[in-house]
């Protein structure tokens, strides 16, 4: 439970010269929430998103947002996003009154969705190798870069909960027709696995909460019968390997809602 999350309110009866302490009711407060990252914190590829952020009613921070009560909300994730621009720009959103903060990032540090594009344009062989050089810079360039946003986040909001959401798995590795090959999802689902192991480590390190959104999407990437993914769109590409509406309520919300409450 997060520790913004709840009051603890005693009521106190004198019976016969006897203090009795009843029983403790908890009640949601007000929270001023403020929501960082990239596309997959801005809602991209849901229906409504829009604007140069890609923006969406049905990304998980507005849901978690229409569930909750907030005193405040800033919705400032943008498609595209890299940790240089969260820590440029995203942060001056943050105060000492913040109480939670959520974020998904690296992914683009990574060139993790121009790698996947690459994937199915290319070969097995060509998405092998942009895959594993995501995969090295993962491991050796983006914990760095991750610890100084968080450093940044924290310092702006030193009261705040910061939860930090990973990233799904994107395929299912079985039968897939006309999807692409079991080879490159193999591989990009390993590159996700780094990311997630690289982003849990960096986010405890720095005393942060991590949601990890793999088990839960567990069965509902590309090429299930019941995707939470979308699949390549060559009319929308920016929703091209994003989570469809069902993936942000049915995964990433519950996902914050588990730690949040």
């Amino acid at each position: 439970m997060g520790k913004w999350a709840l009051r603890l309110s005693v009521t106190f009866t004198t019976v016969l010269a006897a203090i009795t302490v009843g029983p403790a009711a908890h009640a949601d407060a007000p929270v001023d929430y403020v929501a960082l990252g990239d596309s997959y914190s801005s809602g991209t590829g849901a229906t409504g998103a829009t604007g140069s952020c890609m923006r969406s009613p049905n990304g998980y921070p507005q849901l978690w947002a229409n569930r909750h009560q907030t005193s405040s909300f800033a919705f400032v994730a943008c498609g595209g996003a890299t940790t240089d621009d969260v820590r440029a720009t995203q942060v001056a959103s943050l105060g000492a009154g913040t109480d939670l903060v959520t974020i998904t990032i690296g992914g683009n540090d990574a060139g993790f969705a121009t790698g996947a594009i690459s994937c199915v344009l290319g070969s097995d062989e060509v998405c092998l190798g942009v895959v594993e050089a995501a995969r090295a810079y993962i491991r050796t360039v983006l914990p760095g870069r991750l610890d100084r946003t968080y450093a940044d986040i924290t310092a702006r909001a030193p009261s705040a909960e910061v939860v930090v959401l990973g990233y799904p798995r994107l395929f299912e590795t079985g039968a897939c027709p006309g999807g692409l090959s079991l080879t490159k999802r193999q591989a990009l689902n390993a590159a996700a696995d780094d990311l997630a192991a690289v982003t849990a480590a960096r986010a405890r390190a720095a005393g942060l909460t991590w949601a990890d959104t793999r088990p839960i999407f567990a069965g509902h990437g590309v090429c299930s019968g019941a995707p939470w993914i979308n699949r390549v769109n060559l009319l929308n590409l920016a929703s091209t390997f994003h989570p469809n509406n069902a993936g942000y309520a049915s995964g990433y919300l519950p996902a914050l809602e588990n730690v949040t409450g």
